[in-house]
C-alpha cells in the first residue's frame, strides 16, 4: 500500500499507506551518513566486571555527527561473535554501562546505541521537525541505528553474517526501522513497539508519548495531515512492510503505552517470517524476564549457537 496520508488516517484504525518515496527518502537519508567515514572509537571502560568487557564506543550516524553507545563483550571469546544491536526505550539513552547484561552473558557482542539526545533524565523528542519528514528527529536516529549495525560489522570480534536488532518500547520501533534498511540481518526482535500503528496507538493509549501527539493535534488539528506524512516514513508497519530477516514481536495485553493492537499490526504487516508472542495481563513489560528468554531461545536458533555452548 502506497499514498499519501490524510488527517483522517490518523482518526482512523487503518495503518499509515507507505508513502510513494519511502525508498528514496531512505536511500537519502543513509547517503548523506556513508558519506561520512564511520570513524569508530573505543574506550574501555572500568565497570569491575569479571566476566564481561565495556567499551566506551562513538562512531559517525546522521549527518556525520557523533553516536555513543556501550559495546559489551563476553571476555572469554573463542572466535567471532554473533551480535545484537540494541536500542532502549522512549528518554532511555543508553543506561548505565553494567545495566543488561543478558546478552554478553549468553555469548554475544552487544552494542547499545545512545539514541541522539535522550538519557540523563531527558525526555523523548517524538515532536521535533514532526511536521516535516526530512526535519523528523526520527530520520536522523534510524540512520544513526543503521550505522550501528555497519559499526558492529566493522569489528573484528563480531561475525556480520550473524547479527540481530533488538529493543523495547521506542527501541522496538527503532529495530523494525533497521530491519527495513540494513539487509543481512538474522532476526529483528521487537518488544511492545512503539512508532508503531499511529492512528491505533493515538486513539488506545491512555499512557506515554502517544499522548504527546495526540495533545498537539488537539492543539494544532489543521497539521495533522503534514504529520500523518511524516509519521508514515517511521511508522513500525511501514518498516514491517519492508521487512527482510526472521522477526519476533511480543506485546502485553494490558499496555496502555503501546497497546496490543499496535504490535499486532506490525505483524500482520511483517514481509518475513514472524512470531508474535502475546502476554496476558502484562503491561508494557510484555512478559519481561519471560519474553527475554523467548528472545534468547529465538535467537540461539537463528545464531546456530547450542545451548551450554556460548
Amino acid at each position: 500500500m502506497s499514498g499519501s496520508p490524510s488527517s483522517t488516517a490518523l482518526l482512523g484504525t487503518e495503518p499509515l499507506p507507505t508513502p510513494h518515496d519511502y525508498q528514496e527518502y531512505w536511500a537519502s537519508a543513509l547517503d548523506v551518513a556513508q558519506r561520512h567515514p564511520l570513524a569508530l572509537r573505543r574506550e574501555p571502560v572500568d565497570t569491575g566486571l569479571t566476566a564481561v568487557d565495556v567499551f566506551d564506543v562513538s562512531f559517525a550516524g546522521a549527518d556525520g555527527r557523533r553516536v555513543t553507545g556501550w559495546l559489551r563483550l563476553p571476555r572469554h571469546r573463542p572466535g567471532r561473535l554473533p551480535a545484537v544491536v540494541h536500542f532502549n526505550g522512549y528518554g532511555a539513552g543508553r543506561l548505565d554501562p553494567i545495566d543488561d547484561l543478558t546478552w554478553p552473558v549468553a555469548g554475544f557482542a552487544q552494542l547499545v546505541m545512545n539514541t541522539h539526545a535522550q538519557g540523563g533524565g531527558s525526555t523523548g523528542h517524538l515532536l521535533d521537525g514532526i511536521e516535516d519528514p526530512y526535519l523528523f528527529y526520527y530520520r536522523g536516529v534510524f540512520a544513526d541505528a543503521a550505522r550501528a549495525v555497519d559499526a558492529l560489522r566493522s569489528l573484528d570480534e563480531v561475525d556480520g553474517d550473524r547479527i540481530a536488532a533488538i529493543g523495547n518500547s521506542q527501541g522496538g520501533g527503532i529495530a523494525l526501522g533497521v530491519g527495513a534498511l540494513q539487509p543481512g540481518l538474522a532476526a529483528v526482535l521487537a518488544q511492545a513497539p512503539f512508532l508503531t500503528a499511529a492512528p491505533l496507538g493515538l486513539r488506545l493509549a491512555t499512557n506515554g508519548p502517544w499522548l504527546e501527539l495526540r495533545t498537539y493535534l488537539e492543539e494544532h488539528p489543521e497539521r495533522a495531515d503534514a504529520v500523518a506524512r511524516t509519521l508514515a516514513y517511521v511508522d513500525g508497519v511501514t518498516s514491517a512492510r519492508h521487512a527482510t530477516a526472521p522477526g519476533w514481536i511480543s506485546d502485553g495485553l494490558a499496555d496502555d503505552i503501546c497497546p496490543p493492537e499496535t504490535a499486532r499490526a506490525a505483524a500482520d504487516a511483517y514481509a518475513a517470517p514472524v512470531t508474535l508472542r502475546e502476554w496476558p495481563s502484562a503491561g508494557h513489560e510484555a512478559g519481561a524476564t519471560a519474553d527475554r528468554r523467548g528472545a534468547l531461545a529465538v535467537l540461539r536458533e537463528r545464531f546456530g549457537v547450542e545451548l551450554g555452548l556460548g
